[in-house]
Protein backbone atom coordinates (compact mmCIF):
# COMPACT_ATOMS: atom_id res chain seq x y z
CA UNK A 1 0.00 0.00 0.00
CA UNK A 2 1.33 3.39 -1.04
CA UNK A 3 0.93 6.46 1.49
CA UNK A 4 0.95 10.09 0.31
CA UNK A 5 1.38 13.30 1.88
CA UNK A 6 1.36 16.45 0.35
CA UNK A 7 3.69 18.88 2.24
CA UNK A 8 2.68 22.55 2.83
CA UNK A 9 4.83 24.69 4.55
CA UNK A 10 1.97 26.58 6.21
CA UNK A 11 0.11 23.50 7.19
CA UNK A 12 3.07 22.11 9.22
CA UNK A 13 1.43 19.68 11.72
CA UNK A 14 -1.61 19.01 9.76
CA UNK A 15 -3.45 15.68 9.00
CA UNK A 16 -3.87 15.23 5.08
CA UNK A 17 -7.13 16.34 4.15
CA UNK A 18 -9.00 14.46 1.27
CA UNK A 19 -8.29 16.17 -1.20
CA UNK A 20 -4.56 16.99 -0.81
CA UNK A 21 -4.48 13.26 -0.57
CA UNK A 22 -6.57 13.30 -4.60
CA UNK A 23 -3.52 15.55 -5.63
CA UNK A 24 -0.77 14.20 -4.52
CA UNK A 25 -2.08 11.08 -6.36
CA UNK A 26 -2.45 12.99 -9.35
CA UNK A 27 1.12 14.01 -9.16
CA UNK A 28 2.75 11.19 -7.90
CA UNK A 29 3.06 9.63 -10.98
CA UNK A 30 4.08 12.96 -13.13
CA UNK A 31 7.26 14.16 -11.78
CA UNK A 32 7.62 18.04 -10.62
CA UNK A 33 5.76 21.27 -11.97
CA UNK A 34 6.28 24.90 -11.25
CA UNK A 35 2.61 26.57 -10.27
CA UNK A 36 1.53 29.28 -11.11
CA UNK A 37 3.26 31.49 -8.73
CA UNK A 38 6.24 30.27 -9.46
CA UNK A 39 6.90 27.88 -7.10
CA UNK A 40 8.79 24.84 -8.10
CA UNK A 41 7.18 21.46 -7.29
CA UNK A 42 9.29 18.14 -6.66
CA UNK A 43 7.95 14.89 -6.21
CA UNK A 44 9.78 12.99 -3.71
CA UNK A 45 9.75 9.26 -2.63
CA UNK A 46 10.90 6.48 -0.33
CA UNK A 47 10.13 3.02 0.85
CA UNK A 48 10.07 2.22 4.95
CA UNK A 49 7.65 1.99 7.44
CA UNK A 50 5.29 4.70 9.82
CA UNK A 51 8.25 6.18 12.07
CA UNK A 52 10.32 6.88 8.87
CA UNK A 53 7.64 8.51 7.17
CA UNK A 54 6.70 10.51 10.46
CA UNK A 55 10.82 12.15 10.53
CA UNK A 56 10.85 12.69 6.59
CA UNK A 57 7.57 14.52 7.07
CA UNK A 58 8.93 16.31 9.40
CA UNK A 59 12.38 16.87 7.46
CA UNK A 60 10.02 18.15 4.51
CA UNK A 61 8.57 20.68 6.45
CA UNK A 62 11.66 22.02 7.78
CA UNK A 63 13.06 22.05 4.28
CA UNK A 64 9.96 24.06 2.42
CA UNK A 65 10.02 26.12 5.96
CA UNK A 66 13.74 27.14 4.90
CA UNK A 67 12.79 27.31 0.72
CA UNK A 68 9.67 28.48 0.46
CA UNK A 69 10.13 28.51 -3.52
CA UNK A 70 9.65 24.87 -3.38
CA UNK A 71 6.82 22.71 -2.48
CA UNK A 72 8.05 18.37 -2.04
CA UNK A 73 4.80 16.20 -2.76
CA UNK A 74 5.98 13.34 -0.81
CA UNK A 75 4.78 9.58 -0.88
CA UNK A 76 6.25 6.73 0.12
CA UNK A 77 5.12 2.36 0.56
CA UNK A 78 7.11 -0.05 1.78
CA UNK A 79 9.83 -2.32 0.24
CA UNK A 80 7.79 -4.24 -2.04
CA UNK A 81 5.45 -2.35 -3.29
CA UNK A 82 7.78 0.52 -4.20
CA UNK A 83 10.10 -0.87 -6.34
CA UNK A 84 7.29 -2.17 -8.89
CA UNK A 85 6.13 1.28 -9.11
CA UNK A 86 9.26 2.90 -9.30
CA UNK A 87 9.91 0.50 -12.10
CA UNK A 88 6.45 1.33 -13.44
CA UNK A 89 6.79 5.45 -13.50
CA UNK A 90 10.65 5.17 -14.47
CA UNK A 91 9.87 3.17 -17.81
CA UNK A 92 7.11 5.86 -18.17
CA UNK A 93 9.25 8.35 -18.17
CA UNK A 94 7.19 9.88 -15.13
CA UNK A 95 9.79 9.03 -12.42
CA UNK A 96 10.02 10.96 -9.32
CA UNK A 97 12.49 14.19 -9.25
CA UNK A 98 14.34 12.79 -6.07
CA UNK A 99 13.99 9.35 -4.82
CA UNK A 100 15.40 6.55 -2.29
CA UNK A 101 18.35 4.31 -4.06
CA UNK A 102 19.04 1.18 -2.63
CA UNK A 103 22.53 -0.61 -3.30
CA UNK A 104 21.00 -3.63 -5.03
CA UNK A 105 19.11 -1.76 -7.49
CA UNK A 106 21.72 1.88 -8.34
CA UNK A 107 23.74 0.03 -10.97
CA UNK A 108 20.27 -1.11 -12.57
CA UNK A 109 19.01 2.09 -12.89
CA UNK A 110 22.31 4.31 -13.40
CA UNK A 111 23.55 2.08 -16.14
CA UNK A 112 20.08 2.81 -17.85
CA UNK A 113 21.14 6.29 -17.44
CA UNK A 114 17.47 7.04 -15.24
CA UNK A 115 19.49 8.80 -12.41
CA UNK A 116 21.18 11.93 -12.79
CA UNK A 117 25.09 12.12 -12.95
CA UNK A 118 25.20 14.76 -9.39
CA UNK A 119 28.55 15.98 -10.69
CA UNK A 120 26.48 17.95 -13.38
CA UNK A 121 24.70 20.06 -10.38
CA UNK A 122 28.01 20.08 -7.57
CA UNK A 123 27.61 23.63 -7.69
CA UNK A 124 24.91 23.11 -5.59
CA UNK A 125 25.09 19.70 -4.20
CA UNK A 126 28.34 19.67 -1.97
CA UNK A 127 29.62 15.92 -1.66
CA UNK A 128 33.17 16.61 -0.74
CA UNK A 129 33.01 15.95 2.96
CA UNK A 130 32.13 12.60 2.48
CA UNK A 131 35.31 10.33 2.45
CA UNK A 132 35.90 8.78 -1.32
CA UNK A 133 35.45 5.49 0.36
CA UNK A 134 32.04 6.14 1.06
CA UNK A 135 30.96 8.24 -1.62
CA UNK A 136 32.41 5.89 -4.32
CA UNK A 137 29.68 3.34 -3.29
CA UNK A 138 26.87 6.05 -5.63
CA UNK A 139 29.39 5.88 -8.48
CA UNK A 140 28.15 3.86 -11.77
CA UNK A 141 29.80 3.85 -14.73
CA UNK A 142 31.95 7.34 -13.62
CA UNK A 143 29.28 9.21 -12.33
CA UNK A 144 27.82 9.51 -8.81
CA UNK A 145 24.74 8.79 -9.37
CA UNK A 146 23.72 8.23 -5.66
CA UNK A 147 24.58 10.72 -2.89
CA UNK A 148 24.95 7.74 0.22
CA UNK A 149 22.46 8.33 3.17
CA UNK A 150 24.95 6.70 5.68
CA UNK A 151 26.19 3.34 6.94
CA UNK A 152 24.30 0.61 7.57
CA UNK A 153 26.05 -2.84 9.01
CA UNK A 154 24.44 -5.76 8.76
CA UNK A 155 24.02 -7.27 12.25
CA UNK A 156 22.22 -9.23 14.92
CA UNK A 157 18.98 -7.38 17.30
CA UNK A 158 18.26 -8.59 20.49
CA UNK A 159 15.74 -8.15 22.87
CA UNK A 160 17.60 -8.46 26.34
CA UNK A 161 14.01 -9.25 28.36
CA UNK A 162 13.08 -12.37 26.35
CA UNK A 163 16.76 -13.80 26.87
CA UNK A 164 16.15 -13.30 30.97
CA UNK A 165 12.70 -14.77 30.52
CA UNK A 166 14.35 -17.58 28.72
CA UNK A 167 17.38 -17.85 31.56
CA UNK A 168 19.72 -16.71 29.59
CA UNK A 169 22.74 -14.06 29.68
CA UNK A 170 23.82 -11.39 27.11
CA UNK A 171 26.19 -13.21 25.14
CA UNK A 172 29.70 -11.87 24.51
CA UNK A 173 29.18 -11.09 21.03
CA UNK A 174 33.37 -10.90 20.06
CA UNK A 175 33.29 -14.38 20.45
CA UNK A 176 30.15 -16.15 19.77
CA UNK A 177 29.99 -18.71 17.26
CA UNK A 178 26.56 -19.50 14.83
CA UNK A 179 26.33 -22.62 17.01
CA UNK A 180 26.18 -20.65 20.08
CA UNK A 181 23.28 -18.32 18.44
CA UNK A 182 21.52 -21.59 17.15
CA UNK A 183 21.72 -23.25 20.93
CA UNK A 184 20.11 -19.64 22.80
CA UNK A 185 17.70 -19.38 20.00
CA UNK A 186 16.38 -23.23 20.81
CA UNK A 187 16.40 -21.97 24.58
CA UNK A 188 13.97 -19.25 24.11
CA UNK A 189 11.88 -21.22 21.53
CA UNK A 190 11.57 -24.35 24.18
CA UNK A 191 11.22 -22.06 27.28
CA UNK A 192 8.41 -19.27 26.10
CA UNK A 193 7.01 -21.23 23.21
CA UNK A 194 4.12 -21.47 24.96
CA UNK A 195 3.74 -17.68 24.68
CA UNK A 196 4.12 -17.55 20.68
CA UNK A 197 7.56 -16.57 21.66
CA UNK A 198 10.26 -18.15 19.23
CA UNK A 199 14.11 -17.80 19.62
CA UNK A 200 14.85 -16.44 15.73
CA UNK A 201 12.06 -15.27 13.42
CA UNK A 202 13.06 -16.50 9.93
CA UNK A 203 16.62 -17.24 7.98
CA UNK A 204 17.14 -18.97 4.68
CA UNK A 205 15.68 -16.50 2.17
CA UNK A 206 17.50 -12.91 2.46
CA UNK A 207 20.35 -12.16 0.69
CA UNK A 208 21.97 -9.87 3.04
CA UNK A 209 22.03 -13.00 5.42
CA UNK A 210 23.30 -15.14 2.37
CA UNK A 211 26.45 -12.53 1.58
CA UNK A 212 27.29 -12.38 4.96
CA UNK A 213 27.22 -16.21 5.36
CA UNK A 214 29.52 -16.40 2.36
CA UNK A 215 31.72 -13.95 3.09
CA UNK A 216 32.52 -16.03 6.15
CA UNK A 217 33.43 -18.30 4.21
CA UNK A 218 35.97 -16.28 2.17
CA UNK A 219 33.60 -16.22 -0.78
CA UNK A 220 31.54 -13.79 -2.68
CA UNK A 221 28.20 -13.79 -4.38
CA UNK A 222 29.45 -11.36 -7.06
CA UNK A 223 33.02 -11.17 -6.91
CA UNK A 224 35.65 -8.41 -7.98
CA UNK A 225 38.55 -9.97 -10.38
CA UNK A 226 40.79 -11.56 -7.46
CA UNK A 227 37.79 -12.22 -5.20
CA UNK A 228 36.81 -16.12 -5.04
CA UNK A 229 33.23 -16.53 -6.08
CA UNK A 230 30.64 -18.52 -3.96
CA UNK A 231 30.92 -22.54 -4.14
CA UNK A 232 27.63 -24.91 -4.63
CA UNK A 233 29.64 -26.49 -1.03
CA UNK A 234 28.79 -23.09 0.49
CA UNK A 235 25.58 -22.52 -0.75
CA UNK A 236 24.46 -26.24 0.30
CA UNK A 237 25.53 -25.23 4.23
CA UNK A 238 23.62 -22.37 4.24
CA UNK A 239 20.33 -24.04 3.03
CA UNK A 240 21.36 -27.16 5.25
CA UNK A 241 21.71 -24.73 8.56
CA UNK A 242 18.06 -22.81 7.45
CA UNK A 243 16.55 -26.43 7.93
CA UNK A 244 18.66 -27.29 10.82
CA UNK A 245 16.91 -24.25 12.66
CA UNK A 246 13.89 -25.36 11.63
CA UNK A 247 13.84 -28.66 12.82
CA UNK A 248 15.78 -27.72 16.14
CA UNK A 249 12.97 -25.30 16.98
CA UNK A 250 15.43 -22.16 17.06
CA UNK A 251 13.27 -20.87 13.93
CA UNK A 252 9.04 -21.29 13.58
CA UNK A 253 7.51 -23.63 10.87
CA UNK A 254 8.02 -22.44 7.19
CA UNK A 255 4.79 -21.14 6.69
CA UNK A 256 5.51 -18.49 10.22
CA UNK A 257 8.46 -17.44 8.53
CA UNK A 258 7.16 -16.36 5.60
CA UNK A 259 4.35 -14.36 7.26
CA UNK A 260 7.21 -13.38 9.54
CA UNK A 261 9.38 -12.44 6.18
CA UNK A 262 6.54 -10.38 4.36
CA UNK A 263 4.41 -8.82 7.49
CA UNK A 264 5.47 -4.59 8.16
CA UNK A 265 8.80 -3.92 10.33
CA UNK A 266 5.88 -3.04 12.93
CA UNK A 267 4.44 -6.11 12.77
CA UNK A 268 7.22 -8.42 12.74
CA UNK A 269 8.38 -10.74 15.46
CA UNK A 270 10.76 -8.41 16.41
CA UNK A 271 8.23 -5.20 16.62
CA UNK A 272 6.12 -7.33 18.34
CA UNK A 273 8.35 -8.72 21.21
CA UNK A 274 8.00 -12.15 19.61
CA UNK A 275 11.64 -13.26 19.15
CA UNK A 276 14.81 -12.78 20.78
CA UNK A 277 16.96 -12.47 17.92
CA UNK A 278 16.61 -10.52 14.30
CA UNK A 279 19.11 -10.00 11.70
CA UNK A 280 18.89 -6.26 10.37
CA UNK A 281 20.90 -3.65 9.14
CA UNK A 282 21.69 -1.67 12.62
CA UNK A 283 20.19 1.60 12.35
CA UNK A 284 16.86 -0.14 12.39
CA UNK A 285 17.07 -0.95 15.96
CA UNK A 286 15.11 2.83 16.16
CA UNK A 287 11.99 1.67 14.43
CA UNK A 288 12.19 -1.84 16.33
CA UNK A 289 12.16 0.21 19.88
CA UNK A 290 9.60 2.44 19.01
CA UNK A 291 7.22 -0.37 17.58
CA UNK A 292 8.05 -2.81 20.71
CA UNK A 293 8.19 -0.20 23.10
CA UNK A 294 11.49 -2.39 24.79
CA UNK A 295 15.32 -1.49 25.07
CA UNK A 296 16.42 -3.74 22.34
CA UNK A 297 20.46 -4.26 21.54
CA UNK A 298 22.73 -4.48 18.82
CA UNK A 299 25.30 -7.46 18.62
CA UNK A 300 27.91 -8.54 16.45
CA UNK A 301 27.10 -11.31 14.14
CA UNK A 302 28.39 -14.78 14.63
CA UNK A 303 31.10 -16.14 13.03
CA UNK A 304 31.51 -19.50 12.13
CA UNK A 305 34.63 -20.65 14.29
CA UNK A 306 35.56 -18.91 17.59
CA UNK A 307 38.00 -16.57 17.46
CA UNK A 308 37.01 -16.18 13.37
CA UNK A 309 36.31 -12.56 12.28
CA UNK A 310 32.53 -12.09 11.75
CA UNK A 311 33.16 -10.42 8.55
CA UNK A 312 31.30 -7.43 8.85
CA UNK A 313 30.94 -4.71 6.33
CA UNK A 314 29.89 -0.94 6.06
CA UNK A 315 27.08 -0.59 3.47
CA UNK A 316 26.39 2.45 2.11
CA UNK A 317 22.06 2.01 4.23
CA UNK A 318 20.80 3.54 0.69
CA UNK A 319 20.95 6.84 -1.28
CA UNK A 320 19.04 9.60 -2.45
CA UNK A 321 19.40 10.16 -6.51
CA UNK A 322 17.64 12.66 -8.40
CA UNK A 323 16.24 11.30 -12.01
CA UNK A 324 17.97 12.38 -15.37
CA UNK A 325 14.77 13.54 -16.69
CA UNK A 326 13.17 15.78 -13.49
CA UNK A 327 12.42 19.32 -15.03
CA UNK A 328 14.46 21.03 -11.84
CA UNK A 329 17.77 19.66 -11.30
CA UNK A 330 19.04 22.63 -9.12
CA UNK A 331 16.26 22.49 -6.62
CA UNK A 332 16.35 19.00 -6.72
CA UNK A 333 19.82 18.98 -5.94
CA UNK A 334 19.18 22.04 -3.19
CA UNK A 335 16.83 19.22 -1.35
CA UNK A 336 19.13 16.68 -1.42
CA UNK A 337 21.97 18.75 -0.65
CA UNK A 338 19.64 19.89 2.47
CA UNK A 339 18.98 16.29 3.51
CA UNK A 340 22.99 15.51 3.72
CA UNK A 341 24.40 18.11 4.69
CA UNK A 342 22.23 20.64 6.77
CA UNK A 343 22.66 19.72 10.64
CA UNK A 344 18.69 20.83 11.35
CA UNK A 345 17.32 17.86 8.97
CA UNK A 346 20.15 15.45 10.19
CA UNK A 347 18.97 16.61 13.58
CA UNK A 348 15.20 15.35 12.57
CA UNK A 349 16.45 12.62 10.81
CA UNK A 350 19.12 11.05 13.28
CA UNK A 351 20.45 7.58 12.61
CA UNK A 352 17.28 5.91 11.34
CA UNK A 353 18.60 5.59 7.57
CA UNK A 354 21.48 5.09 8.80
CA UNK A 355 24.37 6.95 10.49
CA UNK A 356 25.01 9.89 8.67
CA UNK A 357 28.37 9.47 5.94
CA UNK A 358 29.26 12.89 6.85
CA UNK A 359 31.55 12.76 10.28
CA UNK A 360 30.68 16.23 11.44
CA UNK A 361 27.20 15.61 10.73
CA UNK A 362 27.60 12.62 12.70
CA UNK A 363 29.01 14.76 15.57
CA UNK A 364 26.49 17.46 15.26
CA UNK A 365 23.50 14.85 16.09
CA UNK A 366 25.12 12.90 18.80
CA UNK A 367 23.59 15.67 21.66
CA UNK A 368 20.31 15.12 19.58
CA UNK A 369 20.17 11.54 19.96
CA UNK A 370 18.47 9.24 22.44
CA UNK A 371 19.69 6.07 24.37
CA UNK A 372 19.28 3.74 21.43
CA UNK A 373 20.58 6.64 18.52
CA UNK A 374 24.02 6.88 20.72
CA UNK A 375 23.86 3.05 20.97
CA UNK A 376 23.22 2.59 16.99
CA UNK A 377 26.39 5.87 16.84
CA UNK A 378 28.53 4.21 18.75
CA UNK A 379 28.07 0.55 17.48
CA UNK A 380 28.92 1.81 14.18
CA UNK A 381 31.98 3.27 15.61
CA UNK A 382 33.34 0.41 17.54
CA UNK A 383 33.46 -1.46 14.49
CA UNK A 384 35.09 0.63 12.23
CA UNK A 385 38.23 -1.34 13.28
CA UNK A 386 36.97 -4.22 12.48
CA UNK A 387 35.02 -3.90 9.39
CA UNK A 388 36.64 -5.53 6.01
CA UNK A 389 35.89 -4.16 2.87
CA UNK A 390 32.58 -4.10 1.43
CA UNK A 391 31.47 -6.20 -1.50
CA UNK A 392 30.74 -4.48 -4.87
CA UNK A 393 27.39 -2.96 -5.80
CA UNK A 394 25.00 -5.39 -6.72
CA UNK A 395 25.53 -5.72 -10.88
CA UNK A 396 22.65 -4.04 -13.06
CA UNK A 397 21.87 -7.43 -14.50
CA UNK A 398 21.87 -9.01 -10.63
CA UNK A 399 19.11 -6.37 -9.19
CA UNK A 400 16.40 -9.37 -8.94
CA UNK A 401 18.50 -11.90 -7.38
CA UNK A 402 17.14 -11.48 -4.16
CA UNK A 403 13.51 -12.34 -5.81
CA UNK A 404 15.14 -15.49 -6.61
CA UNK A 405 17.08 -16.39 -3.86
CA UNK A 406 13.38 -16.00 -1.63
CA UNK A 407 11.89 -18.15 -4.07
CA UNK A 408 14.83 -21.36 -3.74
CA UNK A 409 15.08 -20.50 0.24
CA UNK A 410 11.38 -20.74 0.30
CA UNK A 411 11.52 -24.47 -1.53
CA UNK A 412 13.98 -25.30 0.83
CA UNK A 413 12.28 -24.71 4.21
CA UNK A 414 8.92 -26.53 2.29
CA UNK A 415 10.76 -29.67 1.44
CA UNK A 416 10.23 -28.96 -2.21
CA UNK A 417 14.31 -28.45 -2.88
CA UNK A 418 17.14 -30.65 -0.71
CA UNK A 419 20.03 -27.99 0.04
CA UNK A 420 22.08 -29.73 -2.72
CA UNK A 421 19.36 -28.69 -5.51
CA UNK A 422 19.26 -25.25 -3.41
CA UNK A 423 22.61 -24.69 -4.14
CA UNK A 424 22.78 -26.20 -8.14
CA UNK A 425 19.51 -23.52 -8.69
CA UNK A 426 20.87 -20.87 -6.89
CA UNK A 427 24.33 -21.06 -9.13
CA UNK A 428 22.42 -21.00 -11.95
CA UNK A 429 20.35 -17.91 -11.14
CA UNK A 430 23.74 -16.37 -10.90
CA UNK A 431 25.40 -17.49 -13.57
CA UNK A 432 22.47 -16.72 -15.45
CA UNK A 433 22.47 -13.04 -14.35
CA UNK A 434 26.50 -12.58 -15.57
Amino acid sequence: MLHFKKSNANRRGLAVAATATVLALTLSGCGGDSADDGTVELDFTWWGADARAQLTEEVIAEFEDQNPDITINANWSAWDGYWDRLATTTAGGDAPDVMQMDESRIAAYGERESLLDLGTVEDTLDLSSMTPEVLDTGRVQDSIVGAPVGVGIFSVGVNPDILERAGLEMPDDTTWTWDDFTDMAVQVSEELGDEGITGFDFFGTQTMELGAYVRQHGEELFPREGETPVSAETLEKYFAFALELVDSGATPAPSTQTENVTASLEQQPFGTNTTAFHLQFHTQIQAFVDASGSELVLLRLPAQSEGESAEMVNKASMYWSISSRTEHPEEAARFVDFLVNDEDAAKILQVERGVPAIPAIQEAIRPELGDTGVMALDFAADLQAEVVEPPQVTPSNASEFGSELSLIGSEVLFGRQSPQQAAESTLAVIENLQ
